[in-house]
């Protein structure tokens, strides 16, 4: 997206983002975090979360800066009581008088846009940087096209118009924000969101074909090398029979592979579409953010993540948490016109944006 004509002085200054944590600090946060949220049977977590948003928000630097992420825990708290109030409600109804379940589906699908769109202005407006807090103008029905019309569209035509959908979704996550008074404008243009889109619905389909390929030659080899008639004596207790639990095993150990390939479409789509959507996003019409991952290299780092975590029994959370991090700033960065301590300053001397308003902010985290 091109800066505005008349915000653009003679240079332009590439400010790259940069993440100073390392796994050893965050796994004294991340272990105590856990321990405590056991023992206080869930209820600490919502001060882990601020004391981990705390520590990722100050470990991320721009421009000599940091962010910072002031919620109150006990905001944080409320909220997730509240939502977790709404789930019992809602399968007590449904258990109770199962006859009303097609009426809760519905208010809870005309319910969740209200969510996203409260969760979404609360963690916005407890973020600052530089004392300049952020804020997000997101209404109702925007929040309902992008969540509810957008899923409507990505599942109803089996991807086909998911780029559509990320183009509402990411419009309305960005271009509702604000630094200050500034407006920040993202419109990822469609052609660009559907050049990104051809990678992973090629990756999809072939492997899904291949899988499948694959299941029915290991059905034709277990229907010929099996002895006559065993599958049909299958028996849960393997006295008679085939034992049952080997078949289900079998059925769900072939999911694996098609959910794997499903997860590596998505990585692939999601790293392309986060460099459209950042690439045109521009702040106050001056300042340009940019993105530029490499969906190979991120995939790479997701699974590998998953392996190793997977591997330690979840100890190994912390370090892959700071591993994506890391990565993810280095291929970010803020191209700005101008001084940006002297933008900053002036949003300062203006006023009605920094200081301690975000002390007041209303609303709940609801957890969406």
């Amino acid at each position: 997206m091109a800066l505005s004509p008349a915000a653009a002085p003679s240079s332009v200054t590439r400010e790259p983002f940069a993440f100073t944590g390392t796994a050893r600090e965050y796994f004294g946060i991340w272990i105590v975090n856990v321990l405590l949220t056991i023992v206080t049977l869930g209820i600490y977590s919502a001060w882990a979360k601020v004391r981990r948003q705390r520590y990722f928000y100050g470990n991320t630097h721009l421009a000599g800066g940091t962010f910072e992420y002031h919620a109150k825990p006990m905001r944080i708290l409320v909220g997730r009581i509240i939502v977790l109030v709404l789930l019992v409600a809602y399968n007590v109804i449904l258990t109770v008088a199962s006859v009303y379940g097609i009426i809760i589906i519905i208010v809870a699908i005309f319910a969740v846009p209200w969510l996203i769109m409260r969760g979404l202005r609360f963690s916005v407006r407890v973020t600052t940087y530089r004392n300049v807090r952020f804020d997000f103008t997101g209404g109702y029905w925007g929040a309902f096209r992008a969540y509810i019309l957008g899923g409507a569209l990505i599942y109803g035509t089996l991807g086909f118009l998911a780029p559509l959908a990320s183009q509402w979704i990411w419009n309305y996550m960005l271009g509702n924000l604000r630094y200050g008074d500034r407006p920040i404008s993202c419109d990822p243009r469609l052609e660009k969101l559907y050049g990104q889109w051809w990678l992973p619905a090629i990756v999809f389909v072939l492997g899904s074909i291949a899988m499948v390929a694959l299941a029915i030659a290991a059905a034709y080899l277990a229907g010929a090398f099996l002895p006559e008639g065993v599958l049909d004596r299958l028996d849960p207790d393997n006295e008679n029979g085939f034992p049952i639990y080997v078949l289900v095993g079998l059925i769900y150990l072939g999911f694996i592979p098609l959910a794997l390939m499903y997860m590596l479409s998505a990585l692939l789509y999601r790293a392309g579409t986060r460099n459209v959507a950042l690439s045109e996003t521009v702040i106050d019409g001056r300042h340009a953010l940019s993105s530029q991952i490499h969906r190979g290299r991120f995939a790479w780092i997701w699974f590998s993540n998953l392996f190793v975590t997977v591997m330690t029994l979840g100890l190994a959370r912390p370090w892959a948490a700071i591993r994506m991090a890391r990565y993810l700033s280095v291929v970010t960065w803020l191209d700005t016109t101008g001084s940006l301590d002297s933008y900053v300053s002036g949003l300062r001397a203006e006023g009605g944006a920094t200081g301690s308003e975000f002390l007041d902010v209303e609303g709940f985290d609801l957890g969406f």
